[in-house]
Order: C-alpha cells, then sequence, then structure tokens
C-alpha cells in the first residue's frame, strides 16, 4: 500500500480534502461453493479498452463511469491501458496488463484445477473516479448483471 508521502502536494492537498464515502455496512455476499467449483469474473479499474471498444471519455467532469467488456481470450497485449491519472507509475502495467487484469494468470490457475472455470466477460473501468454516484447508481447494477449473466459465482476486483 502507498503511503501519503509518496504523492505530489497536489495529490496530498486532494487526498486530504476529499469528501470520502463511508459505506456501513459494506455489501458482503457469504462464499458459497470452493474457488475449485467456482466461475472467476475480474474487474479492474485500470481503464482497459479492447481492440474495437471505445476509449473512455476523459471529458466527463468527475470521471467516466462506463465500463467494458473483455473477453477471456483477450490477449492482454492488446489491451489499450488509459487510466487517466498521473498519480502513479503507469510501466508496469503497460510492460505487463496482468499486473492489473491478470487474464494469463486465471487460466494458469483454471489449467491446474485451481479455479472451477473463467467467466466468459471480464470488466474494465476507469479508476480515480472523483464523483462517484453515477458509478454506483447506473454503472455497478448493469456489471452485475454482465455477471449475472455470465454466471459468474466468485469477482475479483483489482483496484489501480
Amino acid at each position: 500500500m502507498g503511503d501519503l508521502s509518496e504523492f505530489s502536494l497536489k495529490y496530498k492537498l486532494f487526498l486530504r480534502t476529499y469528501p470520502w464515502r463511508k459505506i456501513d455496512p459494506v455489501p458482503f455476499a457469504e462464499v458459497t461453493k470452493p474457488l475449485s467449483e467456482s466461475r472467476l469474473g475480474l474487474v479492474s479499474s485500470a481503464g482497459f479498452v479492447p481492440p474495437g471498444q471505445p476509449p473512455f471519455d476523459d471529458t466527463i467532469r468527475g470521471g467516466d463511469p462506463s465500463f467494458r467488456c473483455i473477453p477471456h481470450d483477450c490477449d492482454p497485449s492488446s489491451l489499450v491501458e488509459s487510466h487517466k491519472s498521473d498519480a502513479f507509475d503507469h510501466s508496469g502495467i503497460l510492460a505487463d496488463p496482468n499486473l492489473a487484469l491478470p487474464l494469463e494468470r486465471i487460466q494458469e490457475l483454471e489449467a491446474i484445477g485451481h479455479i472451477g472455470s473463467i467467466a466468459p466477460r471480464h470488466l474494465s473501468c476507469m479508476g480515480s473516479i472523483t464523483a462517484p454516484g453515477r458509478l454506483i447508481k447506473n454503472t455497478a447494477p448493469e456489471a452485475a448483471e454482465v455477471f449475472i449473466q455470465d454466471k459468474v459465482d466468485l469477482a475479483l476486483l483489482i483496484p489501480v
């Protein structure tokens, strides 16, 4: 986990004054079957866009609350990382997209039986959304519907 001292003055001031939301109670769903029998879906906030899909709209005030569906068999090197924040070094994700969307790693886990199956679609949204109301009200239910349609049992959230 990062430390506030790692950030520029601009981000330190932003983080100290941001009106953080408190979610109480925290949403939780109990795991009902072993991972080896479960279908796993990934959700990344890296702002990945697969070939043929529109980029995230960086003109939306407070952040683009939409998401992109990424096919399970997508080549990670074909993804365009479009995370708008300059508060972190993007070079790791650019060198290996599996750091922010571990498609190849979960394929390996499925091959050795640690995961029952992999969802046909994974999700990527934009991180650093400073106005999360639309994300919570509209996008989250739409994203959940994708995973319901795909019979996903567990979602691994990868914050960037």
